[in-house]
């Protein structure tokens, strides 16, 4: 599943260790959604949007 979330994060000036810490996961886990290597669950999607403040189909493509 392809997403923005490199790009999301670091329009924010954020590290993969600054969104695990507001996501509660690894710094592993932010590294394999970025490069397509993992699909979060859905709880998982649903929290990374609300940091985002977007939507999930706004972040996440098929």
């Amino acid at each position: 599943m392809d997403n923005d979330i490199r790009q999301l994060r670091t329009d924010r000036g954020w590290t993969q260790k600054d969104l695990a810490s507001r996501l509660d996961v690894s710094r592993q886990t932010i590294n394999a959604l970025e490069t397509g290597r993992y699909d979060p669950s859905l709880p998982l999607a649903f929290r990374i949007a609300e940091v985002f403040g977007l939507r999930i189909e706004q972040i996440f493509r098929a």
